[in-house]
């Protein structure tokens, strides 16, 4: 019989499922798949709903990701929209005694079409949540695609950039301000999943990260005794001092200068070349603006889980 996921770690971005992806693939009972965000169960991740350049970027990774399909895949790769169900069931080829295997795509959650089509296949898996006060989520995804050069413009441009865009083709404008719109997104899967979801939220992730690790566990029905490596935080954004380090990401030339510059001087490179998140603050104006944005849905996410979310909508 082929071995199918039974949990699945859906979202939020920037809310820590990578570095949760990473802590629970240490547990010797969980198998996470080859392959962080192959989004089969999201029609709406699919070239053909795609802007033209993210659509050519796709297309140029399908040759990368088909040869690790066709491939060992002994080690995990980040990333490749993976749409055939036979590539998708070869994910997990490896998978041996492990009794929790799980998937992580983070555009699940937003997703329309992924809960049924999840419930469609694997009825009874268990649903995986980590949300995070969408004014930072934003803000945080922001500074993503600064620091990979997809954005060249302040976090007010984009902002105003994301709600003039009506294409409706996935992008760097969209679905940005949308992601952080929890209530609809949360009321899909609890419909269809009931008991089956487990929420959680960034800030206790941050500041509890074993105690949210061990409540996974109870939740997954594993040893909740084991504690994973935490000392790296995964896909943290850097942000680079110059707007021309972005495009220097984006050119692709920052892997082949990372090629051939020696190991040990590529951790002082990167830091004389970025600064951390937490260097950049967002303007307090844009965080007056987006707490009134989210609101009302920030309201429906509280009553929804019965959960006091009064500090989303400080002003700080």
């Amino acid at each position: 019989m082929s071995r199918l996921p039974n949990f699945f770690i859906i979202g939020a971005p920037k809310a820590g499922t990578t570095s949760l992806y990473h802590y629970l693939d240490q547990h010797p009972a969980v198998f996470m798949s080859a392959i962080k965000e192959p989004h089969f169960f999201a029609d709406e991740i699919r070239e053909e709903h795609c802007e033209p350049e993210l659509r050519r970027r796709m297309a140029r990774e399908n040759r990368g990701l088909r040869d690790f399909l066709s491939g060992p895949m002994r080690e995990k790769r980040f990333g490749g929209i993976v749409a055939d169900w036979e590539d998708y069931v070869r994910l997990f080829a490896n998978v041996t005694n492990e009794s929790a295997l799980g998937e992580a795509s983070v555009c699940y959650l937003w997703s329309p079409t992924a809960p049924d089509r999840i419930a469609e296949r694997i009825p009874n898996a268990k649903i995986l949540v980590m949300l995070r006060d969408p004014a930072d989520r934003a803000f945080s995804q922001y500074l993503h695609g600064v620091g990979n050069g997809a954005i060249r413009w302040s976090f007010r441009e984009h902002i105003q950039r994301s709600l003039r865009h009506c294409s409706g083709e996935f992008c760097v404008y969209y679905p940005f301000l949308e992601f952080g719109l929890y209530s609809e997104q949360l009321r899909r899967y609890l419909e269809r999943f009931g008991q089956n979801v487990w929420v959680g939220f960034y800030e206790d992730f941050k500041n509890h990260p074993i105690d949210v690790f061990r409540s996974i566990c109870r939740f997954l029905g594993i040893a909740a005794e084991f504690s994973p490596d935490m000392a790296r935080r995964h896909l943290e954004a850097q942000v680079p001092r110059m707007a021309a380090i972005g495009w220097f990401k984006r050119s692709g030339l920052w892997k082949t200068a990372a090629r051939m510059t020696p190991a040990k001087l590529r951790p002082l490179l990167r830091r004389s070349l970025s600064r951390r998140p937490g260097a950049t603050r967002m303007d307090p104006a844009d965080r007056h603006y987006l707490v009134d944005f989210y609101r009302e849905d920030i309201r429906k996410v509280a009553s929804l889980l019965g959960r006091n979310l009064d500090g989303w909508l400080y002003l700080r």
